[in-house]
């Protein structure tokens, strides 16, 4: 299992690179990040998330355990606001408004291109994830006030350890 680096890690404020090889040890990654996704329990996990500077999330939203090797989202659509958590701010949750309905590409474990139109949750998990590998926290993603709160929230976490 590997460690889910938390709010405050330099890690998670750096873009990610592509991935360049597709060989055993993506495949060794890929299978511990899944075990460190379901025994979190989260829904998904980018690499950056446990300290890989590359660009690739897995994900679980029902159907089983899938991967995306080098996300973009390619259009977005619509408005959905929903209460959204994160594994590396562990605790809390917003009301976050982002795009209902986005268009993901990318690759499988095998090289196979990925074409994915998602929306709702499923649509959600992939913005968030590849807000991950951009290096932008959901903490960005708040308005003003909840910004503020949040900040308050985490700082006091921080002086508590």
């Amino acid at each position: 299992m590997l460690t889910i680096r938390q709010y405050g890690d330099p890690v998670l404020k750096q873009a990610t690179k592509d991935v360049e090889e597709l060989d055993g040890r993506l495949a060794k990654l890929v299978d511990d990040m899944f075990e460190t996704m379901y025994e979190a329990p989260g829904v998904g996990l980018a690499a950056n998330q446990v300290g890989v500077q590359r660009r690739l999330f897995v994900y679980d939203v029902g159907d089983g355990p899938q991967v995306v090797i080098n996300p973009r989202i390619t259009e977005t659509s619509g408005e959905w606001a929903f209460e959204e958590g994160c594994l590396s701010v562990p605790g809390l949750h917003w009301t976050i408004i982002r795009p209902n309905k986005v268009h993901l590409t990318g690759l499988d474990l095998d090289g196979n291109e990925l074409s994915i139109d998602a929306e709702e949750y499923q649509g959600r998990v992939f913005q968030h994830e590849v807000d991950h590998l951009e290096g932008t926290l959901l903490i960005e993603r708040l308005d003003e006030d909840q910004r503020r709160e949040a900040m308050k929230v985490l700082r006091a976490r921080t002086l508590a350890d």
